[in-house]
C-alpha cells in the first residue's frame, strides 16, 4: 500500500451558491498481484485521502460513479466497500456524499427487467443504509432488456416510490458509454427527453435532481427550464460547465462533474465568487473557470470514456498518489502525446502544488516510453 499523499483534513465550508459534487477517481494498489480482468485492488488509504482533499475545499463527493471506473474495472463488490468506507469518512467530517446505484452486479446480457429491478434495489438499499444520497445511474442491462419507454417509466417509478428519500437521476450519454445508446427507450434525444421528464414530473418529491451528461449545453438548458421547481439540474457537461453553472435569467445548473476531481481547489474558489450577487460575482466566476475548459475538452475528447486516464495522471502529477497505475490497466488507454498535453495545459493553469515534482514525474513517464524528455522536437 502507498501512504496517503495528504492526511485527512476536516471538511471545509460547503459552497453556498451552488451544490457541487466532484466525481472522484479511485487509486489502484500498484503492488497487487492482479490482472486487467481480475478483481480490482485499491489503495484504500490514498483513495480515502483524496475524498478528504475534495471535502476540505467544500465540494461534495460523488462516489462510485463513472470517474471511479464503474463498469471499467471497478466491480460491484469493490464499489460497495468503497461506498461503505466513504460514507463513514463523510460522517466523520460532515462531508456531502452521493453514491452511484446501478446494476453492474448482473451480466451484460440475458437478464430480465425483474433482474434489473432487483439489482437496483440491492444497491439502493446499501447506499441508503450507509446514510448517503443515491444517484440512480443509467443501466447497461436495462438498456439491453427494455423494449420501449414504458419499461423505463415502470421501473424508475417503482424505484422512486420505494426510495426512502430523494435521489438523483442520471442521464449518461452514449459518448461516455456506447452501451447506453437509446436510453429512455429511444435513440431520438427529443423523444428520450420527454420520457425522462415524465418520470421526474410524476415523482417530484422523490427526485432531488437530475444529472445530465450529454455534452449538449442547449439541450440541458431546455431540459432544466422544464423541471419542477424543487428539482435541481446537476450539469455533467465537461465541455460547457462554466456557462451552465453561471446560468441565465431563467436559472442555472448545479454540478456533478468528473473534471472537478483534478480542478477541485480552482473550481471551489471559482464557485465561491457566485456568493457575490449580481454581475460582479458572475464575471469573477467566469474569469476563474473559463480558462479550464481547454484542459477539460482535451481530457474528455473522443473516445470520451477514457477521460479517467488523464484524471489519474493529474492526481499523480499533483502528488495525491505516488504512482500512475489504474484499475484494469487503463493507464495505457491514452497516448503519450495526449498525456503530455494534459500536463502542459494543467501546468498553465497552476494546478500543481509542486510544479517541479510534476515536471519530474512527467519526464519519468516520457523516458519510460523510450523518448527523450529533454527534446521538444521528439515525435511526441
Amino acid at each position: 500500500m502507498t501512504a496517503p499523499a495528504h492526511p485527512p483534513a476536516p471538511g471545509g465550508p460547503r459552497l453556498r451558491a451552488r451544490t457541487v459534487f466532484a466525481a472522484a477517481h479511485v487509486v489502484a494498489d500498484p503492488l497487487a498481484d492482479t490482472t486487467p480482468d481480475g478483481p480490482p485492488a485499491l489503495d484504500w488509504d490514498a483513495t480515502l485521502a483524496f475524498r478528504h482533499h475534495l471535502w476540505s475545499h467544500g465540494l461534495g463527493v460523488a462516489e462510485a460513479m463513472d470517474t471511479a471506473q464503474r463498469g471499467m474495472g471497478l466491480d460491484w463488490g469493490t464499489a460497495a466497500e468503497l461506498i461503505r468506507r466513504s460514507a463513514a469518512e463523510a460522517r466523520a467530517v460532515g462531508g456531502l456524499l452521493a453514491c452511484g446505484a446501478g446494476t453492474d452486479q448482473l451480466p451484460l446480457h440475458g437478464v430480465t427487467l425483474t433482474d434489473v429491478r432487483a439489482a437496483y434495489e440491492e444497491q439502493l438499499g446499501l447506499i441508503e443504509g450507509a446514510g448517503a444520497r443515491p444517484v440512480l445511474m443509467a443501466s447497461r442491462q436495462l438498456a439491453a432488456a427494455a423494449t420501449g419507454p414504458e419499461d423505463y417509466l415502470e421501473l424508475y417509478g417503482h424505484l422512486l416510490r420505494q426510495a426512502s428519500g430523494p435521489v438523483i437521476l442520471h442521464w449518461l450519454g452514449p459518448m461516455f458509454d456506447p452501451a447506453l445508446d437509446g436510453y429512455w427507450g429511444s435513440a431520438d434525444p427529443d423523444t428520450a427527453t420527454e420520457t425522462f421528464l415524465r418520470i421526474v414530473h410524476a415523482h417530484p418529491g422523490k427526485v432531488d435532481g437530475v444529472k445530465v451528461s450529454l455534452l449538449d449545453a442547449g439541450r440541458e438548458v431546455r431540459l432544466r427550464r422544464r423541471l419542477p421547481g424543487t428539482v435541481r439540474c446537476y450539469t455533467g457537461d465537461d465541455f460547457h460547465y462554466p456557462e451552465l453553472i453561471a446560468g441565465d435569467d431563467h436559472g442555472f445548473s448545479h454540478a456533478l462533474l468528473g473534471i472537478f476531481d483534478p480542478l477541485a481547489p480552482l473550481a471551489a474558489a471559482a464557485v465561491r465568487h457566485l456568493d457575490t450577487p449580481g454581475p460582479e460575482g458572475a464575471t469573477a466566476f467566469r474569469a476563474a473557470l473559463d480558462p479550464t475548459v481547454a484542459l477539460s475538452r482535451h481530457l474528455f475528447r473522443a473516445p470520451t470514456r477514457y477521460y479517467k486516464t488523464g484524471v489519474v495522471l493529474l492526481a499523480w502529477l499533483a502528488g495525491h498518489q505516488t504512482h500512475f497505475t489504474m484499475v484494469g490497466g487503463l493507464q495505457s488507454a491514452r497516448s503519450l502525446p495526449h498525456l503530455r498535453r494534459v500536463h502542459e495545459l494543467a501546468d498553465g493553469l497552476g494546478l500543481f502544488p509542486d510544479p517541479e515534482r510534476a515536471a519530474a514525474r512527467m519526464r519519468t513517464l516520457i523516458a519510460l516510453h523510450g523518448a527523450d524528455p529533454t527534446r521538444r522536437d521528439t515525435p511526441i
